[in-house]
């Protein structure tokens, strides 16, 4: 069976699930995108390394890809094989001195160690057309910080300065809520992007 490449496109709190967050991974070449519902460790365990953030002491999935590192063990790629009643499989692709090893793993866990690891991630054609969504052009898939299901505590970041924002974000990563700095840097990117008057 052929294996479809994916990207992630998008990372945005769930609309249906209270905590959880929507990973949506797209069709590489293709209009069709994957949605999967993860938690919110893992989805902050993603954002992280996809912001370039580092955190002040390794997260779960930083010390595997530490611990795999030291033995010479390369995730060479990431495969969401099955879904069953809802629920995503994945496995990792695992390489050392030529010898070639699958594992097991939520697809959650599989997807934050890929990042790491700057793996490609793939599905397969019947997966996709099964759960894929087919997304137009016009469609967005990224994070809206303005997001009603956006906890309440961050409505206020319209009343900060950008220096306030980033002492803000700073104390955020200092003290590992990463979930929040990840709210103050989209607020510090989109201002930075707005035109002056």
């Amino acid at each position: 069976m052929e294996k479809v490449r994916l990207e992630i496109v998008g990372l945005s709190y769930s609309k249906t699930q209270s905590g959880a967050y929507a990973l949506v991974l797209g069709e590489v070449g293709g209009k069709r995108s994957l949605p999967i519902i993860i938690g919110g460790f893992e989805a902050q365990a993603i954002a992280i390394e996809l912001e370039k953030m580092t955190p002040s002491r390794p997260l779960t999935h930083d010390l595997f890809k530490s611990f795999a590192t030291s033995f010479e063990i390369k995730v060479k790629e990431v495969v969401i094989y099955n879904l069953n009643e809802g629920i995503f499989y994945a496995k990792l692709i695992c390489e050392r001195d030529g010898q070639v090893s699958e594992i097991d793993a939520r697809t959650s866990d599989a997807i934050a160690l890929g990042v790491r690891f700057k793996c490609p991630f793939y599905t397969f054609e019947n997966i996709l057309a099964s759960a894929g969504i087919a997304m137009d052009e016009n469609d967005e898939l990224v994070a809206d910080s303005n997001d009603e299901e956006a906890p309440t505590t961050e409505n206020h970041l319209d009343t900060l300065s950008i220096e306030e924002l980033e002492e803000e974000l700073r104390m955020a990563v200092e003290h590992e809520d990463y979930e929040r700095a990840s709210y103050l840097r989209d607020e510090i990117s989109r201002r930075s992007n707005q035109p002056e008057n």
